[in-house]
């Protein structure tokens, strides 16, 4: 499975692997040619197309030398290619949409007895994707969808027209999810969709959002709650009071910006302009002061000029973001901005943008300087940390997300008592050093708490391999690993 672009489409391929091990798949082992690929593509920046079909191509003697492998493209990109997709790839077996994600078992296995490709598209959402089987990546962290869709028409960005209205689940079916996936032994919840604060809109209340995070904090075993990406023009006193007041929903806050030039904000079809956006971040901080806030910043818009881009440094430099996810506009076929006047040489969005990343490193490192010597829980993750095993250390979350490498021994560099951590147990560590993307804790472990998402974590990974079975998964054929996720789905410009 190779999932391109944001965390909706991350949770989408956690649900396409749990229907292929429904239907009776497996996933294939890292050396080991897989019998079946899945690509869940994304459409929101321009790359996106030479990736999917640089990889197709990379694929193409691998399935030649292995009669039987099928592969299959879904996602944002195939809901906007169609049958483009096999028309430049005609060995892609499956092309399906974001509409419909439950049919993939059904079309591979069509395509494999009719020896021909299935392509089939839906206009509109056949299942709420979290109705269907999943295969969670993690033990101790979960995606749950409220809703899909998007109702804002933003002249950048041509993901709701891939992924159609805003659709709302009901508040009950969300908390059931929630409450199974803590029975699994999940302690954090991430609450996902295209405008997860508009949630309510479609059953008509304004405030089902701030209630649902209320609701969320009542949810017995449930340590952790964070929600993306929220849109200024929905975010309300009322989600800050929840925020605040909610014990288990963290200090974090991924808002996108996309620009700080009121001028701009209003050609992107940005329902708010930068007065309203630095007052939510006034608010934000009011209410919580230690609250750390992201954003998504597009440099290069059609007609930015070098006064638009000064505003942007301007609301940079004001709100002081933990982090900013900074992309260069890239023109989408078929979004009005890709027709507007004024589209800016690459040169002047190349230089633009690296002055914008050169300042917000600056402002990142120093904000997380600030928090040298404080004392911080961190839920130990999995992965996070390519270099941990080279310098013994384990990485994981903070509660405002910042990421912290800490040490593995006791306090004094000893080792530590009892059994050290497990993904998914919380550690007490105290703040030694940051640089501008993490902080490090290199003075060991102050206290382990061992939980419920641990034992889970060592259930998983204790548990007797599975038979050989069909193989699902992505081989090794040297293709570029993926760029880092978007933070905001549509947001992410």
């Amino acid at each position: 499975m190779r999932t391109y672009g944001c965390q909706m489409n991350v949770h989408d391929s956690e649900r396409l692997s749990g229907l292929l091990e429904d239907a009776g798949y497996v996933r294939a082992a890292e050396d080991s040619t897989a019998d079946v690929v899945v690509f869940n593509t994304c459409a929101v920046r321009e790359n996106a197309d030479n990736r999917l079909y640089g990889n197709l191509g990379h694929l193409r003697p691998v399935k030649d030398a292995h009669p039987g492998m099928q592969i299959a493209v879904g996602g944002c990109l195939a809901q906007k290619d169609r049958g483009e997709i096999v028309r430049r790839a005609p060995w892609v077996d499956v092309v399906f949409g974001t509409h419909n994600i439950g049919s993939l078992p059904t079309l591979l296995e069509r395509a494999r007895v009719q020896r021909e490709a299935q392509v089939e598209i839906e206009e509109s959402l056949q299942t709420f994707p979290s109705t269907l089987p999943t295969r969670r990546e993690s033990a101790y962290a979960a995606w749950v969808a409220i809703s899909v869709g998007c109702n804002n028409t933003c002249t950048f960005c041509i993901v709701p027209a891939l992924r159609g209205k805003e659709k709302d689940r009901r508040p009950g079916d969300i908390l059931a999810e929630v409450r199974a996936l803590v029975a699994e032994g999940a302690v954090e919840v991430t609450l996902l969709g295209q405008n997860v604060n508009a949630y309510g809109s479609e059953f008509g209340d304004r405030q089902a959002f701030s209630k649902l995070l209320r609701a969320c904090g009542e949810v017995e075993g449930l340590e952790r709650v964070r929600f993306t990406s929220p849109h200024p023009r929905d975010f309300t006193d009322d989600v800050i009071e929840a925020m605040a007041e909610t014990p288990n929903v963290m200090p974090q806050l991924h808002m996108p910006l996309q620009s700080g030039s009121s001028r701009l904000l209003k050609s992107m079809r940005r329902s708010y302009r930068q007065e309203r956006f630095l007052g939510i971040v006034e608010n934000v901080r009011r209410a919580m002061p230690d609250a750390a806030i992201t954003t998504d910043i597009i440099v290069g818009f059609p007609g930015e000029t070098e006064e638009d881009f000064q505003e942007t440094l301007h609301v940079v430099r004001e709100a002081r973001f933990a982090a900013a996810f900074t992309f260069q506009y890239s023109k989408r076929p078929g979004t009005p901005a890709a027709t507007m006047e004024g589209q800016l040489p690459k040169a002047v969005v190349q230089e633009r943008y690296e002055r914008l990343v050169a300042l917000q490193e600056e402002i990142s490192w120093a904000e997380n300087r600030a928090l040298i010597g404080r004392e911080v829980e961190v839920l130990v993750a999995e992965g996070e940390g390519r270099k941990d095993g080279a310098r013994a250390r384990m990485s994981g979350r903070a509660p405002d997300n910042r990421l912290v490498h800490f040490a593995t021994t006791a306090p004094g560099g000893g080792p530590a008592e009892g059994e050290g951590p497990r993904p998914g147990d919380m550690v007490t560590v105290g703040v030694t050093g940051a640089a501008p993307h993490h902080l490090v804790a290199d003075s060991g472990i102050r206290a382990v708490r061992r939980t419920r998402a641990g034992d889970a974590w060592a259930a998983r990974n204790g548990s007797a391999p599975q038979q050989p079975g069909v193989l699902l998964g992505m081989p090794r054929i040297g293709a570029p690993a993926p760029e880092p996720a978007p933070a905001g789905g549509c947001n992410a410009g």
